[in-house]
């Protein structure tokens, strides 16, 4: 039986988050860590980009992801375009594959966080590659796996702002 004083549940507005969630993982990225640290320094903004647009696909989708790269591209002094086509390649193929799932758990996005990390650090590499710049893929690694331990932690903290 419905009263006169139902009300539908208010939805909650995650912009705010996205952007302070952004600011966060800017932060991670270009803060000076010791040099040994530095090298587990994990892949943060790939991963709170992927994360909105994974969990909030009516707010965030490719032009989000192209924007983040082409913001990451300029806080780490990369060739302008190159984040931002990996942000929107990996974006674009995460949505595609996913989107039949109509309820994804926190197993099937890890398991996305992992193959869109490693495929971003593969990305990158080739790229680097092709323009001759010599940095091995071996040292490449660490990020990946920090970035993989450090995802249940980004997922659990952002998590109740998914749609």
């Amino acid at each position: 039986m419905l009263t006169a004083n139902y009300k539908p549940a208010k939805r909650k507005d995650p912009l705010i988050f996205i952007i302070l969630s952004a600011i966060f993982a800017s932060i991670v990225t270009v803060y000076p860590f010791s040099y040994e640290v530095a090298a587990w320094r994990p892949i943060m903004m790939m991963m709170v980009t992927l994360f909105w647009v994974l969990c909030q696909p009516s707010w965030c989708g490719v032009w989000f992801a192209f924007a983040m790269g082409i913001f990451t591209d300029l806080l780490i002094d990369a060739p302008l375009g190159q984040n931002a086509l990996a942000y929107v390649l990996i974006s674009f193929a995460a949505r595609y594959f996913v989107r039949e799932r109509r309820v994804l758990t926190f197993l099937n996005l890890w398991i996305i966080a992992i193959i869109a990390i490693v495929a971003y650090v593969l990305f990158i590499w080739v790229g680097q590659t092709m323009a001759d710049v010599d940095y091995p893929l071996m040292r490449r690694w660490p990020p990946v796996m920090s970035s993989i331990i450090l995802w249940p932690i980004l997922y659990y903290s952002l998590k109740k702002w998914r749609a």
